[in-house]
């Protein structure tokens, strides 16, 4: 497989990924998002800022970037071997959550990445992604805290790649990479959590 041929992959998936919905949509109602709440243009300050409907929607488009850049990877390399489709398809992967954390339309700075690695596993590795699904909303019912949640699903999923499919040791190694850089985006989530400010999901607005 040419090396050209996984530039193009991780670049399409990457400008893919870089489309940032939140923003657009707070965009299109006159709102910068990144002005408010946490400044985070991902789906849960889109919900808190933009309200229910909103967020629920910028989720879903969040996600469909990240399952599209894998599944766009296949159809285009169908008729390639096996391994190397799989490979670039984990490269798609990784490139639509870089576009999504570092978006270049907005000086490289983007969202967490949850929405769109759920998209990127949905496509690589359903069942993995099941078990972050379960881990994230049974620690969300606990804590009530969206960022304990997705950084529970951070870890869960990892490792749950690793038990299903120890023989993929590139895909446990990009899940595990994957995996703590949405732990190092919540950084601030983190100190609030901390210090005790940390919104929970019933209220309206987070903390800068």
């Amino acid at each position: 497989m040419p090396i050209l041929s996984y530039i193009l992959i991780a670049l399409g998936a990457y400008l893919l990924g870089s489309i940032p919905f939140g923003y657009l949509m707070a965009k299109a109602k006159g709102i910068d998002i990144r002005s408010v709440g946490s400044g985070n243009i991902g789906a849960t300050n889109a919900m808190r800022v933009l309200g229910k409907p909103a967020g629920i929607f910028v989720l879903l488009l969040d996600t469909a970037k990240g399952f599209g850049a894998v599944w766009l990877a296949s159809q285009l390399l169908k008729d390639n071997s096996g391994t190397s489709i799989e490979t670039l398809r984990v490269i798609a992967g990784i490139g639509a959550v870089l576009g999504h954390n570092y978006t270049c339309w907005l000086r490289f700075k983007g969202g967490k990445g949850i929405a769109t690695t759920a998209g990127v596993y949905l496509a690589l590795a359903p069942w993995a992604l099941l078990v972050g699904v379960v881990v994230f909303i049974l620690a969300l019912l606990l804590t009530r805290y969206v960022s304990v949640g997705s950084i529970s699903a951070a870890v869960a999923l990892p490792a749950t790649v690793w038990i299903m499919a120890p023989q993929n040791i590139f895909l446990g190694s990009v899940t595990t990479a994957l995996g703590l850089l949405a732990i190092y985006k919540h950084k601030s989530n983190i100190q609030r959590l901390m210090v005790g400010t940390e919104n929970r999901l019933s209220q309206k607005k987070e903390s800068k």
